[in-house]
């Protein structure tokens, strides 16, 4: 194995991973909510926009990758991705609470968003070349656990120096927020985009020096119109490949249900429990800190078991949280209530966010190593691709469902409900994928 190589890849979890815990989860979101001053609205808007981003991301994912695994230099891919996230992210600073412009601010985001999810979809095509079987899980869980830290320590600089309470202007240490940035325009919190931006940038330099393509074929005439016939021909093999067709309809579910907690973790606490962006961000900071931890752990699980236990588990977990957090408000626990000052239901989801992390950081890691298992070794990136387009076909009911429901009841609790339902799914059909893919069926 090329260590270096391996450490180049580690730093696209590095490096990409600010996107889901500042802008998407713990900071930006709930930034979103307090400008809007409506939990229920801000969840709805950020639902139907996340929604769109996994539209577009479905349709074009298999094709993308079909194409790259044609012309073979998935890196150059990587490169013309970033270059949008980089312009996706730093643009989220003019979303100024005087003057904010919902559907720009929701554009933006939507671009770092899909330019983020191609940008993986060429990275995951990697793995398999960076060691062997036995070892690839170990490897995957290692990249998720380095992308923790990433995402922790960006979260951390974020509180710490940038991120101002609304109602104090002050950051979590007390400070006004660095570079002279105006807190009563919410700069600090606003500079999240632009620093997710740089340190993307920054970051991503060891992965363009270390990493190299282990085929770098010019693209040949006609690639865009091969690409499409490969991807037709693997798609109506699909019904005839019981292991993959059942493992990327259960991913699909799963992997929706997660994005959702994920994506809306931070404005439920904003809008039921009524936490500032600091509050939201310590959160962030438990649920990264056993994130990490567990994906690292979950590697080595995955490589002693296999993924397929791994996943098993972290879904059950995961249904059970979404469970539990219906039923924690401000003034009620589990059926219980509670004093309005009381610090129980703070207490509680601390708790589930830690679990919350703990079963996400490994399902996420052990999902992309149970997808190298089910894949075609010579279309590994068209796989990711297919792995993208089950991850983002239906990518918009988690939020879209979300949306609606919140917008039909009023209620942020009744609209994490749907969730539940798209684990139950993806548990379900998990029962039909053999660990290790169609070439183990007799």
């Amino acid at each position: 194995m090329d260590r270096k190589r391996i450490w180049g890849w580690y730093f696209f979890d590095w490096s990409s991973q600010p996107f889901a815990t500042l802008i998407l989860t713990f900071i930006f979101a709930p930034y979103v909510a307090e400008v809007l001053g409506d939990g229920s609205r801000a969840q709805a808007a950020w639902g139907f926009g996340v929604a769109a981003a996994g539209i577009l991301i479905a349709v074009l994912a298999p094709i993308l990758g079909a194409l790259a695994d044609t012309g073979g230099n998935r890196v150059r891919w990587v490169a013309g991705f970033s270059v949008l996230y980089v312009i996706g992210s730093a643009g989220l600073w003019f979303a100024e609470p005087g003057d904010f412009d919902l559907f720009r601010t929701i554009l933006l985001f939507g671009v770092g968003l899909v330019a983020m999810e191609f940008a993986t979809i060429f990275t995951n095509a990697m793995l398999p070349d960076l060691g062997p079987r036995e070892e690839i899980g170990r490897i995957s869980g290692n990249g998720w656990a380095f992308g923790y830290l990433g995402g922790l320590l960006s979260l951390v600089i974020m509180l710490l120096f940038f991120a101002e309470n609304a109602a104090t202007g002050k950051t979590l240490i007390g400070l006004d927020p660095l570079l002279g940035l105006d807190a009563a325009a919410r700069e600090g919190t606003r500079a999240v985009g632009p620093l997710t931006a740089i340190w993307f940038a920054v970051f991503m330099v060891p992965f363009f020096v270390w990493v190299r393509d282990p085929r770098r074929n010019p693209v040949p005439p006609g690639a865009v119109g091969r690409a499409m016939r490969d991807l037709l021909a693997t798609l109506r093999s699909l019904p005839g490949r019981t292991s993959l067709t059942a493992y990327l309809a259960s991913s699909m579910f799963y992997r929706d249900a997660l994005n959702g907690m994920y994506t809306f973790g931070g404005i439920y606490a904003a809008g039921v429990l009524g936490w500032s962006v600091v509050d939201t961000g310590i959160f962030g900071i438990l649920a990264i800190i056993t994130g990490a931890l567990f994906a690292w752990l979950g590697g080595r699980a995955d490589s002693a078991l296999g993924p397929k236990p791994v996943i098993r588990v972290c879904i059950l977990i995961l249904t059970a949280v979404a469970v539990l957090v219906v039923f924690i408000s401000r003034d009620n626990l589990f059926g219980i209530r509670v004093a309005e000052a009381s610090r129980a239901p703070d207490i509680a989801f601390y708790i589930l966010g830690a679990l919350i992390g703990a079963a996400g950081g490994s399902l996420q890691a052990a999902s992309r190593s149970m997808m190298v298992r089910q894949a075609d070794p010579d279309r590994m990136t068209e796989a990711f691709g297919l792995y993208a387009l089950a991850g983002k076909a239906t990518s918009f009911i988690a939020p879209l469902s979300i949306g609606i429901v919140t917008s039909a009841t009023g209620s942020q609790q009744a609209g994490i409900v749907p969730l539940i339902v798209l684990f139950l799914i993806g548990l379900f059909l998990l029962w039909w994928v053999k660990p290790d893919g169609d070439r183990a069926v007799p």
